[in-house]
């Protein structure tokens, strides 16, 4: 069978991905960057750093070479926000069609991912697969469906969809990568906030007013971006911010759950094996807002929790004492 699919990335969701669409027994070529992640899942069909509870398919064949990739026709990249750019270079792309599955805006430029890949591998054609995903559930073959946003229009949908597609796992068209990119950034950012609600025990009703709000932060980011309302409204959007605000699942919601505890965020990071995108996207994402004149008092926040300039109470009760104003005002 010829090999169709390459997953870049062997973290959680890069190796669900790669169990996902293996499903069917089609050969997926899995890129780690530990050789001791290369070695476990070839020889032992599981990933015990990153997604301990699944028993890998036997299609999967783990690689720690990028240059293995280079002539995959489909390459899902899921490496690290941060990373990509580095990892993208390093495959040396020439063509073939690039589905950007990192959610965040990188740090030092504001780029995001699609820009960040364009001129990475300027010869390929890009889409971004974004929506409500936790990896251990599309692992375990649970119904899930996501947007699937083409830079190259409905043909380069027909090529992708045919080859991601599963029972299970469905994707839905969209042409604004600027929108998908966009809820899946800002959506792990707030997903922090809900979680420090959730450490402080503030109630369900608190959670869904965040959700709420902090939805219309993403509106009005997004919208001054060129982003599509519908695509905001969308999987990628509103979907992906309800579930990723919801769950201690979320690696963005269990650190914003840890702050509201007590937990002081260098040390949350600095004990935890994953990447919580959010801790990154926040300060760019602010500066930003800022230097377009958008109002995101949630995500500065988030921010002002990071960096350690307040307590998690005090910038909760700050966001409370705001003005009190229309619920459509424009901040």
């Amino acid at each position: 069978m010829t090999l169709q699919v390459g997953v870049v990335g062997a973290g959680a969701w890069g190796t669900a991905l790669a169990q996902m669409l293996s499903s069917d027994g089609r050969e997926v070529l899995l890129w780690a960057r530990e050789p001791e992640l290369v070695a476990q899942i070839n020889g032992e069909r599981r990933n015990g750093l990153f997604l301990p509870s699944t028993q890998l398919n036997a299609s999967i064949r783990a690689t720690g070479d990028l240059a293995d990739l280079a002539a995959v026709p489909v390459l899902l990249l899921v490496t690290p926000a941060q990373h990509l750019a580095r990892v993208l270079g390093g495959i040396g792309r020439d063509g073939g069609d690039v589905v950007l599955c990192s959610k965040g805006i990188e740090a030092g430029t504001g780029r995001l991912m699609a820009d960040v890949a364009r001129d990475a591998a300027s010869g390929a054609e890009l889409a971004v697969l974004s929506g409500p995903t936790f990896a251990h559930e599309v692992a375990a073959g649970l119904p899930t469906a996501v947007t699937l946003a083409c830079a190259g229009g409905e043909t380069q949908w027909q090529r992708l969809s045919a080859a991601i597609a599963r029972p299970a796992f469905r994707p839905y068209y969209s042409d604004d990568v600027t929108g998908a990119e966009i809820g899946g950034a800002v959506k792990n950012v707030l997903a922090i906030a809900c979680g420090v609600v959730e450490g402080l025990q503030l109630g369900q009703n608190a959670r869904a007013a965040l959700i709420s709000r902090g939805f219309a932060e993403m509106q009005r980011f997004g919208l001054a971006l060129g982003a599509k309302a519908e695509t905001l409204s969308g999987l990628s959007g509103l979907g992906d911010l309800v579930l990723t605000c919801s769950s201690t699942s979320s690696r963005n919601f269990s650190l914003g759950k840890a702050l509201g505890e007590g937990a002081g965020a260098a040390d949350v990071l600095g004990g935890a094996a994953t990447v919580a995108e959010g801790a990154f996207t926040a300060p760019v994402l602010a500066e930003l807002a800022r230097s377009r004149g958008i109002s995101m008092p949630i995500v500065d926040a988030v921010v002002a929790l990071l960096d350690g300039s307040a307590p998690a109470r005090e910038v909760v009760g700050s966001l409370l004492a705001r003005p009190l104003k229309a619920e459509n005002a424009l901040g």
